[in-house]
This record gives structure tokens, sequence and C-alpha cells, in this order.
């Protein structure tokens, strides 16, 4: 008891001990675990003027662009495309609140009215938009389809938000007009004239080696200039590559397998009886090349132009009688046995004509398509049986049945086109029939009723039956490379990374300036692993690291680090040096001429008066120096008969003197040049304003942080 009493009477110091120790434990595991303390930032992607986009909602925007832009899109290309979609987006709103513009339900209605005003199933019977059968369209979407209705909501958004930036636009366009004093400044600009005579000291007469440019003094030019060499965080790196390629062994290896069906086999060396036909001798050549061979390549029955035949190998296969076998031969990333099955005569190319009844679940059947696979059969067949006893009415049967819209406008026309144009049927139909021919075909598409309307210079066609084998590495040469590339990973991390590569004779690839959010590599394509690598926070200068990619391995090196701020001597060294050779060089010009006329300074240089006339200041271009706007800019500023002291140009030092100063002629109206002065400014609305406005945004980036590249 008294043990219990002593307890609670220091209960409170009992309390505050846990509580602290509570508290340091979640401390350090706070400090062990930085992200917890980021949290923010790792669910923010970006703030734009305030405005935070999150992770989930971004991530799943992305999910929508994957499936629109395809498979052939990357992740990164996706990502970067909904970024700047979403940049967009923000920067905009914040004008459109800032002003308080909007879109309201009815002039929603009406924008709607617009973009669907050609739609078929929103028009009435007299072709006229009905916004009841539009009403009802969103309606039934609501009940029976959640993701349609959610596609709908997404694309009425667009619509807004288009004539949102449309209404802001012109707003920004009625604020930029042209003045007659705009116009008459124009006019002038491009009416007055002068004549010159000059002297260019050009720069090449001094040459290069005479001129020291220090790191200091580019240093210093940067510092200067630090608007113009800003750089975002980059990384260098280095890499040895270790391709996964197939042996000399392994291709060896392929031939022997293939010459087995050229040859056949009744036992093989090891005594077992599995025969296996020769090529050359069996009927079922599908099954064969399919099954019994287990071709990579499946078989493909459609005839083939001697032109559509490998080049190297074309004449020998081309050549080839019925039955005879040609290979093994390298072609395409394959080894290759090829059969020729079969010979015909087929036109080069063909002209048709065609009405395409679709059916519910046909390819690129419309949604408002409602007959079934066999009441469009049935459509498809009246129509035929009509068109057999009057051709007449194929055109209008276009116009009223045909859901081929790219050939409606044509009378369901398709010129001349060649073989293997169309889908496999359809193909087959066009080019074995004959001129005038009128038919049924299905294909993925629904019915097509055809008529071949003309062939023409009919050739040799071959059918060609190929057993293929994929040239790659065996088992053997993909663990050899694999050990070649842990052994180098290894014994590179020991010593010097260049060193060990030349003495191996393995190729160094520098890769320099990757920025955080890059995806492709120089040599290895899109390699978003490599990137995140190099920007990781405990990846020091040297530290190594192997990656798999696509058919081998990567053994990169981070070989430097650099922050943000501003471009590195080195760096901006290519593009500096020249500016400063050349101020230096126009100091050097300067401090050696002492004269005073053009005459003096031309025989001091070795060098000629020489004479431009009808110079303007729209196009401030010398003849026989080029583009030289300071120095036109000079002229202009000189009376006539005014000789210049010695002037900086893009190209020389020079005198110039003014010989003739021919104003533009005074015009009672300068309404056409201000014209075109707002049609100038309007067009650069388009062009410029969204640029500006990103420009001068509180833009703050987390993808990287956030981890979502």
């Amino acid at each position: 008891m008294a043990v219990l009493n002593k307890i609670r009477q220091r209960s409170l110091f009992l309390i505050l001990i846990i509580a602290l120790a509570l508290f340091s434990f979640v401390l350090a595991d706070l400090f062990r675990n930085s992200d917890a303390l980021t949290a923010k930032s790792q669910n923010i992607v970006a703030t734009i003027n305030g405005k935070d986009i999150t992770r989930e909602d971004f991530l799943q925007k992305v999910e929508v662009a994957q499936r629109q832009m395809g498979p052939n899109a990357t992740n990164t290309q996706v990502m970067n495309r909904v970024w700047e979609q979403e940049v967009r987006q923000a920067v905009m709103e914040t004008q459109y609140e800032e002003l308080g513009i909007s879109v309201e339900k009815d002039q929603m209605r009406d924008l709607l009215k617009t973009a669907l005003a050609t739609s078929p199933e929103f028009l009435n019977e007299a072709g006229i938009f009905d916004e009841n059968k539009l009403n009802e369209y969103i309606a039934n979407l609501k009940e029976t389809s959640p993701s349609g209705f959610e596609s709908w909501v997404n694309y009425e958004k667009q619509v807004a938000a288009n004539a949102l930036q449309q209404n802001y636009f012109n707003l920004v366009k009625a604020g930029l007009t042209g003045t007659m004093a705009d116009g008459e400044l124009e006019h002038k600009l491009e009416g007055n004239k002068v004549d010159i005579k000059y002297v260019q000291v050009s720069y090449n007469s001094i040459p290069d080696s005479i001129v020291k440019v220090s790191k200091s003094d580019i240093s210093n030019y940067i510092s200067k200039n630090k608007n113009q060499y800003k750089v975002d965080a980059s990384r260098d790196i280095r890499f040895v590559e270790f391709k996964e390629v197939a042996s000399v062994e392994d291709e060896n290896a392929l031939k022997a397998d293939l010459l087995t069906y050229v040859n056949g086999r009744f036992v093989d060396e090891t005594g077992r009886k599995d025969t296996i036909v020769a090529f050359s001798k069996v009927k079922n050549n599908a099954d064969y090349i399919n099954l019994t061979a287990a071709s990579d390549l499946k078989f493909n029955e459609r005839f083939i132009f001697k032109s559509n035949l490998p080049s190297t190998i074309a004449d020998s296969i081309y050549n080839l009688n019925v039955g005879e076998v040609y290979g093994p031969y390298k072609d395409n990333g394959y080894y290759k046995v090829s059969k020729l099955i079969a010979v015909k005569q087929i036109p080069d190319s063909v002209k048709v004509r065609h009405i395409l009844i679709p059916f519910v679940g046909a390819q690129s059947a419309a949604p408002e398509v409602t007959q079934t696979e066999a009441e469009a059969k049935k459509t498809a067949d009246s129509l035929l049986s009509i068109l057999k006893t009057n051709k007449s009415k194929f055109s209008q049967f276009v116009t009223d049945f045909s859901s081929d819209k790219g050939s409606v406008a044509k009378e369901g026309r398709y010129d001349w086109h060649p073989y293997n144009t169309m889908v496999p049927e359809f193909n087959d139909f066009e080019f074995e029939g004959k001129t005038g021919d009128l038919g049924i075909v299905k294909t993925v598409f629904g019915f097509h009723i055809i008529e071949i309307e003309g062939q023409k210079d009919k050739n040799k066609a071959v059918q060609v039956g190929t057993i293929a084998r994929t040239i790659e590495p065996s088992e053997a040469t993909s663990d050899k490379v694999f050990r070649g590339a842990s052994n180098f990973e290894i014994n590179a991390g020991k010593g010097d990374f260049e060193s060990l590569a030349k003495e191996n004779n393995y190729v160094v690839r520098p890769v320099n300036g990757i920025k955080v959010l890059d995806e492709s590599i120089p040599g290895v394509g899109n390699q978003r692993p490599i990137v995140r690598w190099s920007f990781e926070d405990d990846v020091e200068v040297g530290d190594i690291k192997r990656f798999s990619i696509p058919g081998g391995y990567v053994i990169a090196q981070l070989v430097a680090k650099h922050k943000e701020g501003l471009m590195s001597v080195e760096d901006a060294t290519a593009k500096v040096l020249p500016i400063i050779r050349k101020e230096k060089k126009a100091k050097l010009i300067r401090e050696r001429v002492t004269a005073d006329t053009l005459e003096d300074l031309a025989a001091a240089e070795n060098t000629t008066v020489r004479s431009a006339s009808g110079i303007n200041m729209k196009n401030p271009t010398i003849s026989g120096a080029g583009r030289e706007p300071l120095i036109v800019g000079s002229a202009f500023g000189l009376d006539e008969g005014e000789t210049s002291k010695l002037i900086d140009g893009e190209n020389g030092v020079y005198m110039i003197q003014v010989t003739k100063v021919t104003p533009a002629v005074a015009l009672d109206n300068y309404q056409a040049a201000a014209n075109r002065i707002e049609q100038q400014k309007s067009s650069a609305v388009n062009s410029k304003l969204y640029n500006a406005l990103k420009e001068a945004a509180d833009i703050e980036d987390n993808r990287a942080r956030s981890q979502i590249q």
C-alpha cells in the first residue's frame, strides 16, 4: 500500500516522463523518415499562383491522358502534357478570377449548340439542332453510363475553358489598337531613308590569338548578365553499356535448327525417331509453319509482289519454282527459311466504290448504330438485290446508308490504290475479282457492298511461307554479359571508372547537363530510373550503379552535381567568349585609330570607303556590311553631310557619313498603316500572351519531390 501511495503522489511526474518519452520517440521517427516532415510537398505536385495541384488529381488526369495518347507515348511524355495543361489552366483561371469573367448556363447552352450543330444525333427531322435531344442524351448518360457521363462533364469543362480563354484574349485584343500616331511612325520607319558612305574596320582584321580572354572576364560577364545565364540544377554522368546480343555460336545454332526443316529429319544423333518432313514436301504449309516449326512469325496467306520482298533476297525468292525453299538467310532481326507456295497474276491497283453497313459491336461503329449483325446483313442483302438491277442507285444508297464518312463525299469511291491497302477481306474481293463484280464482304467494320470499277497492270504475285527464328542471345550468352557487367560494377567501385573501361576495351559515354525531369539518356533512350538516381539526395559524386535496360545493362557513374543558379564559366565559355573577344577587339581598334575622316581611316586601315543607299529603320541592313541596327540608328541621328565618330557594330567598328536624307512621303491619312499595326498586335496576343502570363506566374514545381516522375 505504501508503494501505491507513493505512485499516486507522483502520478503527475510519471505522466510527464511518459509524455516526454513518447514525444522523443515520435521526433526520432520523424527524423528517420523525412518524408513525414514533408508530407505536403509529397502530396502536392505543384502550387501555381497559390493554388495546389494534388498528386491524386494529377495522376488521375495522367491515367486518362495515357489512354488517349496510346501505348507508344512514354509515361514522362504523358505527364509533361498533363503538366502543361494544368499550368495553363491554373495560370488562366487566375486571370479569369481577377477580372470576374465566367461562363454562365445560358452561354454554355449556346456554346454546346454551336459545337454540336452538325452532330446527327442532336438534329431534328429538318436538320436543325434540337436542344431536347441533347438534354435526353445527357440524362441517358447520367443514368446508364457513369464513365460516359464523366467524359461528357469533362467535355463541357473543355468547351467552357476554351470559351473563357477566347473571351479573355478578346478583351486583351480590344485594348490593343493601332492609333494614327502608330501608323505614322510605322510609315516613317519604312519610308524615311538615308544614303551613307562608310568605312568598316572588321573585327576579323585582328587575329583571335592576339586577344586574351580570361576566366575572370567570362565570370564577370556572366555576373553582369545574370538573366541570360540562369540554369536549372543538373547532373553529369558517364556510363558503359553491356549489350545482350547473339554471339556467332548463337546464330550458328539458329541456322542449324532451320536446316533441320530444310532437309527434314528421320533419326537424330541420339537415335530418337521423331520424323520431320522437309519443308519443300509438306502440303499444309500453315500448320507446318505455325505448329511443327513453331515459327516466331506466323504464316501469312496474302500474296505479295516482288517489291514487297526484302531487297537483298527478292530475286532469290521471286524466281523459285513453286515448292522450292530458300535459306537460311538473315533478315530484319531473324534467320529465315522461305518457300514459294503459289503464284498468281494480280492487278497492281484497283478502283472501287462501296457502302458500309455497320452493326452493334463492329469496329468504329458510331453510338447511334442499333442494328444487330443479322439485321445489318439483311439490310446489305436488300440493297445488293436492288443494285444488281439498278446500279444508278449506288450513289444515293451511299448517302443514305454508308457509315464510312471518309468516302461518302466521293460517292463511296476509293480511287486507284495498291494491293494490301484495305483490310484482308475487302482486299481479297477487289483484287481477286474482276471489273464489274458486285458483292458483299464482311470485315471488322461491318458489311461492305463493293463494286469493282477498274483494275490495271496485272503482275506476278507470290505466296511465300516463312519459318523464322528471332536472333537473340542464348541463356549462356546472357549469363556471360551479366557476369561482365557485374564484375565491371564491382571493380569500378574500387578503382578508376575510366581506366578500368579502357583496360577492358569498353566505350565510356559521357552525358552532361541532365535535368531533374529529363527521361532520355542519349544512346540508350528512355531511362527515367537513371535520371532519378542521379538526383537522389544520398547519391554522391563518384557513386556507381547498375541498371537493367532493354537488351542489356548500363553501369553508370555520377560525375558531377550542378546546383541551380548561374552557368559555370566552363559551360558558358562557348557562348560568352566570342562576345568578350569582340568587345576587346573593338577597344584595340579604337585605341589605334587617330583618323577623323573616312578617307584617312580607310587609308590607315588599308580598306576602302563604301556606299550604301536607301537605308531604313524598318530593315536595319547595310549593303556590303550586313545587319547593323546600331549603325543604321546612328545614321538617322546625323544631319546630311555630317560624319560620325567611331561606332562599335556587330561585324566591326564603323565611321559613317550621311550623304543624303530622304523623308517619307507625307500621307493625308495613316489609317492603313495603323490597321497593320493593330493586326500585328492582335496576332502577338495569340502567340505571346500566355507565355508572358506564365513567365509572370508564381509556379512551384514539386514533380521531382512528389516522386511522380
